[in-house]
């Protein structure tokens, strides 16, 4: 498996993944328009501004897609998800460590943070299973209803 730059097909894709509003939010966050067509999918991910990558198979199947910036001096991951179909299978581990060891190394930093909602309990396991703790946000939260970890 590895990271690519997202592709026009990917994004098509990408958009198909999320049936419906609350789908799209707990994934997004709250600026997400919706319902949504591809340029405004485009323009709210932020692709031309962020590091937006798939994770792929050998076969090039997009299994997930996340996204990382500069934050509070970590490398942030963004907007993590996994296709559907291939959900439970471990994928969430393997795109948040391949997205935090090449943000890590571009971003010139060593600590990885992101925002969970606090009622997305699935994600919140997932991520303190890898080693994410949370943590207070050293400035006024900008997400209501949402965790700061970091690791």
């Amino acid at each position: 498996m590895k990271l690519v730059k997202v592709t026009s097909d990917q994004l098509n894709e990408l958009m198909g993944w999320f049936n419906t509003e609350a789908e799209l939010r707990i994934w997004s966050g709250p600026f997400f328009n919706y319902p949504f067509d591809k340029q405004s999918f485009k323009n709210d991910l932020n692709l031309d501004a962020l590091n937006s990558f798939a994770l792929v198979n050998d076969e090039s199947q997009m299994l997930g897609f996340g996204q990382y910036y500069l934050r509070e001096g970590r490398c942030h991951l963004g907007r993590l998800v996994i296709a559907p179909s291939e959900r439970g299978k471990g994928l969430a581990k393997v795109l948040v460590n391949l997205l935090g060891e090449q943000g890590k190394q571009q971003l010139q930093c060593d600590s990885l943070s992101l925002f969970v909602y606090t009622h997305n309990t699935l994600a919140k396991t997932a991520y303190e299973k890898m080693g994410f703790i949370q943590t207070q946000y050293p400035a006024d939260m900008p997400l209501d209803g949402c965790i700061y970890m970091t690791c």
